[in-house]
Formats: structure tokens, C-alpha cells, sequence
């Protein structure tokens, strides 16, 4: 294939092949050869044009995924018309109800096999989802009554970790059943913190999502 004469069709078919080669092989199994191998006819200068290191390609794929879903959290933190509960149970079923995330499943090998993804997740979920969009909607929700908490910005870590991380098939190759359990364990954490949002539906889904994962390995 020719080179693309539009730099950002140039950059998103650069995206497109490494972000699924990532996947499939693991970001330490895939290399810059790798990439242009299936790039059909792109050269290794076209790349380093765009992208310094696989490192860099990396950041923006990532970036990429997950800017859509930034937007999603951004649009239900600003809202006037919802309490802090209301908010973050929006949040939830928006998010895993999300399209893209049968797609993320299906092609998704485990996260052990791909440590730097695995460390960008835990990293961009802590020091930017939970501070951008999940304090405040904890903080409003102290404020306003609907969630019960003396330390709202540590909870909010804990629970965007527990769900991103600890109960995401994809870390610890959890089986379908595996998963329903520590769903019921998050269930009742949340409980507890009168975060009575986690329903059968939300439930249903992840489980479903792990057996999709669950379903390629």
C-alpha cells in the first residue's frame, strides 16, 4: 500500500496495527519491525516520523482508547441535575455497556503477558480517571449526602482499582464464575458505603464480558 498522504490517516492506521498487535502478541513481543511488517508498505521512516519509540506508540494508543470514555466521564461529572450516587451508578452501566469493550475483550490475551499495558492501566486509573472525574463526583456525593465517607479521594482509588483492575478478567485469567464472585464482594463493599448501585444487570454484563475473554484463551 502507498504511503497514506494524510498524516493523521497516517497515525491512526500506525495505531490501529500496533494497539492489535500489542494484543495479540504482548507490547515486549511486538517490535517496530513487527509493526511495519503488517503496515502494508508503510516504511520505517513513515513511523519514526510520527512516533520517536514502540514506547511512544504505545502512550498513544492507549491515549486513543480511552479519550471516547474520558469524554463519557466528563459529560456525567458535570451534570447539575444528578446526586454524587446518581453519578457514579451512571458512570457504571455507561461504561461497561460500552461497545468497544467486546471488541477489547475478544482481542485481549491477559494482562500478563503485556506489563507495560497492564502498568498504564493501573497508573492512568489512579492518578488521572480517579482525580479527574471520580473525587469530585465522591466529594459531591459526601456533600450532598448520598454516599458515606470520611475520605472520599481515597475511596475513589479503591473502588476505580477494584473495578479496572481486581475484578477485570483480563488481569488474572478470572473465569466467568470467578468474576460473579468478586462482583458479589464489590457488591457488598459498595453496600457498605450506602452505594447501593451495583445491580444484577451490571453483573449479568461482566460476567458476559468474561466469558467472551474467556472464550479466546
Amino acid at each position: 500500500m502507498a504511503r497514506n498522504k494524510h498524516p493523521e490517516e497516517t497515525v491512526n492506521l500506525i495505531l490501529d496495527v500496533s494497539f492489535r498487535l500489542f494484543m495479540e502478541k504482548g507490547y515486549e513481543h511486538t517490535s517496530i519491525q513487527d509493526i511495519i511488517d503488517h503496515m502494508g508498505g508503510l516504511s520505517r521512516g513513515a513511523i519514526y516520523h510520527h512516533f520517536k519509540s514502540k514506547e511512544e506508540i504505545l502512550e498513544a494508543a492507549t491515549n486513543r482508547m480511552t479519550a471516547e470514555s474520558n469524554q463519557m466521564l466528563a459529560e456525567v461529572r458535570d451534570r447539575k441535575d444528578l446526586t454524587g450516587k446518581e453519578k457514579l451508578k451512571m458512570i457504571f452501566y455507561e461504561s461497561i455497556n460500552r461497545p468497544v469493550q467486546n471488541d477489547l475483550f475478544t482481542a485481549a490475551p491477559g494482562f500478563h503477558n503485556n506489563p507495560k499495558l497492564f502498568f498504564s492501566l493501573v497508573h492512568d486509573t489512579v492518578t488521572e480517571t480517579a482525580i479527574q472525574y471520580i473525587q469530585p463526583i465522591f466529594r459531591q456525593g459526601v456533600a450532598d449526602g448520598t454516599i458515606r465517607t470520611e475520605y472520599p479521594e481515597q475511596l475513589a482509588e479503591l473502588v476505580m482499582l477494584a473495578a479496572n483492575v481486581w475484578m477485570n478478567p483480563m488481569t488474572f485469567d478470572s473465569t466467568a464464575e470467578e468474576t460473579r464472585r468478586k462482583f458479589m464482594v464489590f457488591r457488598q463493599m459498595m453496600e457498605g458505603f450506602g452505594l447501593d448501585i451495583i445491580d444484577d444487570r451490571l453483573m449479568d454484563r461482566i460476567v458476559e464480558l468474561a466469558e467472551i475473554y474467556q472464550a479466546k484463551q
